[in-house]
């Protein structure tokens, strides 16, 4: 066995490289680890580096398999990007908590405050004691907002500090985040691994718990509401899919329990704002926004956004909708207010900052422009107005002719400018590449207002820069998160956010379906049937291509050709085997392999995966833990061993089949996690029709062609393992495969969970459910065409169908029966969607530009 000491030479404590003058968070500056690490750091290295390093991959794969994601700024090649956790925490004793606690909710309080001036009195701007330049000229100040305060104790629902430790340990503040406070939801995520990889040093390390700081936030968004306060009903309005954090929206607006909507899910109507659903119109209490402020009303504020609701702001005035975080709060966001943070807290609070701001000069006075230019190089200047690009420029990095360009921009817009100190950021100690070394930290922290007080989250989001020499943190640069750990003086206890009802059963509450969640359920059915069908169907091929590898045969072969032809029908990847050359037949691998793997061909495995995935993605709020799971495997294994590996077509079939495997897991979580309403019905809806379609398809292709008796019977044989009906048929027919036979079960057989007409039936059911205002006595256009294709299905009769066309050797009488079912299909495709996704497509380009709020 190792000794302890070499053990500790693993993650090299004792060789831990801090920087001259730079404060560390384990080790402050004497190179002594501070008592409240040492059993921290005790446990480590019994760990040692390769139980550490297990237990970093074990982190990044729960992360990756519960979808945590982090996207990137025009990031076009890769929507989404797994968030990334280092195992060792940030550790903060009780005793620093306390004053950080006490500071943060003194500057909510203060921030509060001066919100409630600028949209009200505006004492401040006539009292001189804040400039009307610094306040008019930002971009977060919203002249419409004005007077649309309501009277309530806390304007500011959530408010967030970045802090840093400067070199002799104080914490100070970077800047404050009141738009959209974003990082809660991933604090949250990442102390849920931490609880999975290192659970034992967790507990007895006596950690914080973060429960009860959601049950604050939930409660805290109740109390805002004007109306209908015992129950109201709450809103997270995102951007989209494509916002850099919607990982966290989705997250969020599952754990609280709410609806997760974007602006077209909702509408105002006489003054309120209400959601449309399959259910009709919902009155919506209290948004929780993620959306821009500026963006949220195209009517009175950005007239070019497609991300807001029209007339959100007048619903506002009305007193009929609350925000959290109101309109026009980013003004607070302003880094020249740091300047006079001091001042307006002696005036408003009669107390001196406990966490002070990084020293600040506003360009926009005298002695302070004359102070900043004269200390350029020294200093980081940054424009009020935040921006994703060129946000700030360090003066020690400035070239002659960068500095005499920003010289100039400073003195012809003053006003626009602050210049802060250049603070030496403390580090913490990071697990890379097999031991501890010292990386450049931020600590974000989350204030809510929990009715008269603020609730403070014990703990935050640390963000660590990725290299050693890197200074400046972003997870848009490739930072790295870290949980954050405030230890206690005895063990926490457990909190839930379920809040304990009134009476003995509460009333159960029903969360309306959007009509954008219910097309993405719709489409989640389609791809993944259509996926589950590709992939059994080329399964079937590679069988019978080794087939005709091993005996040579004649009759293989024609039975192959038929088969190959079906591949393209079914995938409608024309030309593909339909009308190609000889030699494509003859030697298919390359054109099977592209149906697997080419990500950019439509009709391929890879891109049907794709599809699913991303529409699954979108309504990710509505997926248990497990579905979530399920999905990101399937898309995970097949983009890592196919699409992205060196694969040999005889190796296809084994991820052939831990593919479909895959999609039958999914299906069967689906179908026991799901909960019989309106969401299961599209999905289902969704699912039967494209197996139908899929069957029909591969019907088509394979048996309304006349062959001979020896091919014919391959091909049935084939259609029946493609479809998982094999087995059935051999228990039941106990007889040579018969075209007739093949028919009644794949056709017309009602017990038989492949066959077509049961797809049409369930399919019929679940159209009749579906929520949808109708004459008393009338049926809808979907229901009268599923209804007729149910109907020709059941009085088909098979001798009838097999009536062979002597001129064209086909079953015209089948193939005319198929041909029909098949428009009627995709008739009913179309008018469900005009009459349940009445919903209008957000702009991607507009969604992935208006996120900077967002940025962490």
């Amino acid at each position: 066995m190792r000794s302890t000491t070499e053990i500790a030479n693993d993650i090299g404590v004792q060789y831990y490289e801090t920087r001259l003058g730079v404060y560390d968070e384990m080790v402050a500056t004497e190179h002594k680890v501070l008592p409240y690490w040492q059993h921290f750091i005790k446990a480590l290295e019994t760990m040692g580096s390769e139980q550490i390093e297990r237990r970093r991959r074990e982190a990044q794969r729960l992360l990756r398999e519960n979808g945590v994601t982090y996207n990137v700024y025009g990031d076009t090649q890769k929507l989404t990007r797994p968030w990334r956790l280092d195992p060792i925490p940030l550790l903060i004793s009780n005793e620093e908590w306390t004053v950080i606690e006490a500071g943060l909710k003194q500057r909510a309080d203060l921030l509060d405050l001066i919100f409630k001036d600028i949209y009200g009195e505006q004492t401040l701007l006539k009292k001189g004691l804040l400039p009307v330049e610094l306040i008019f000229a930002h971009q977060g100040f919203l002249q419409p907002c004005c007077g649309t305060l309501q009277s309530q104790a806390r304007q500011l629902t959530i408010y967030s500090a970045n802090l840093v430790r400067g070199s002799k340990g104080r914490f100070w503040v970077l800047d404050d985040r009141t738009q959209a406070p974003s990082g809660s939801g991933y604090a949250l995520e990442n102390r849920t691994v931490m609880t999975r990889v290192l659970p034992d040093i967790l507990r007895d390390t006596q950690v914080h718990r973060l429960s009860g700081f959601f049950k604050g936030f939930g409660k805290g968004l109740a109390n805002i509401a004007l109306h209908n306060k015992d129950n109201p009903r709450v809103v997270v309005l995102t951007p989209g899919p494509f916002n850099e954090t919607y990982f966290e929206h989705a997250y969020l607006a599952s754990y609280l329990g709410y609806t997760l909507v974007q602006g077209d899910d909702l509408t105002v109507r006489d003054g309120h704002v209400w959601l449309k659903s399959l259910e009709g119109l919902q009155h919506v209490d209290v948004i929780l926004r993620r959306v821009d402020d500026s963006f949220c009303d195209p009517l009175e504020l950005r007239i070019d956004s497609r991300l807001g609701v029209t007339g959100l702001l007048e619903a506002v005035r009305r007193g009929n909708v609350a925000i959290a975080n109101p309109l026009g709060s980013s003004v607070l966001e302003n880094s020249g207010l740091l300047a006079f943070l001091p001042k307006l807290a002696r005036y408003f609070l009669d107390e001196d900052l406990i966490l002070p701001s990084v020293a600040t000069w506003w360009c926009g006075q005298q002695r302070e422009r004359d102070f900043v230019l004269q200390n350029l190089e020294h200093l980081v200047i940054k424009p009020i107005n935040r921006r994703k690009d060129d946000n700030y420029f360090v003066g020690s990095t400035l070239s002659s002719e960068q500095k005499a360009s920003l010289r100039g921009a400073i003195l012809a817009k003053p006003h626009l400018y602050v210049g802060q100190e250049q603070v030496s950021l403390a580090t913490v100690p990071a697990f890379i590449n097999h031991r501890m070394e010292p990386r450049t930290a931020v600590l974000r922290n989350f204030v809510v207002a929990n009715g008269e007080e603020y609730l403070v989250m014990p703990g935050g989001l640390t963000r660590v820069a990725h290299d050693k020499d890197d200074f400046a943190v972003s997870n848009q640069a490739g930072g790295i998160s870290k949980d954050t750990w405030v230890l206690g003086s005895g063990p926490s206890q457990a909190q839930t956010v379920l809040t304990r009802a009134n009476r003995p059963v509460p009333d159960a509450i029903t969360e309306p379906l959007t009509s954008r969640a219910a097309d993405h359920l719709f489409w989640v059915g389609r791809y993944s049937e259509r996926t589950e069908a590709v992939a059994r169907l080329l399964r079937t091929v590679l069988l019978k291509f080794q087939d005709m590898l091993e005996f040579k045969d004649d009759i293989d072969t024609a039975a192959l050709t038929a088969l190959l032809h079906s591949v393209t029908h079914v995938t409608m990847t024309y030309p593909g085997f339909v009308n190609s050359h000889p030699d494509c037949l003859e030697q298919p691998q390359k054109e099977l392999l592209s149906l697997a793997k080419d990500n950019q061909r439509p009709g391929s495995l890879a891109t049907n995966i794709h599809a699913l995935v991303q529409s699954a993605y979108n309504i990710r709020d509505l997926w248990s833990q497990d579905t979530w799971r399920s999905v990101d495997n399937i898309q995970y294994r097949w983009q890592l061993r196919v699409v992205n590996g060196d694969i040999a077509i005889e190796h296809l079939q084994s991820h052939l089949d831990e593919l479909v495997t895959g999609v039958v897991a999914f299906t069967g979580l689906t179908g026991e996690s799901m909960t019989r309403e309106a969401g299961w019905l599209m999905l289902g809806s969704g699912r039967r029709l494209e197996r139908a379609l899929a069957l029909i398809s591969l019907l088509r292709a394979t048996v309304v062609q006349r062959h001979e008796p020896a091919v014919q019977n391959q091909v049935l044989e084939a259609v029946l393992f493609s479809t998982d009906s094999l087995t059935i048929y051999q228990r039941r027919y106990r007889s040579f495969i018969e075209l007739s036979a093949v028919l009644d079960l794949l056709l017309l057989d009602e017990t038989h969970p492949r066959s077509v007409v049961y797809q049409l039936r369930l399919l019929s059911e679940h159209i009749s459910t579906l929520p949808r205002e109708r004459g008393k006595h009338q049926l809808s256009e979907e229901e009268r065409l599923i209804l007729k294709a149910y109907t020709d299905m059941r009085l088909s009769n098979v001798a009838d169908l097999l009536k062979v066309d002597d001129d064209e050797g086909i079953y015209s009488a089948l193939e005319a029966l198929l041909a029909a079912t098949t428009e009627l299909l995709w008739r009913i495709a179309d008018t469900i969607a005009r009459a349940y996704f009445s919903h209008s497509q957000t702009s991607q380009l507009m969604t992935a530009n208006t996120v900077s709020e967002e940025e962490l």
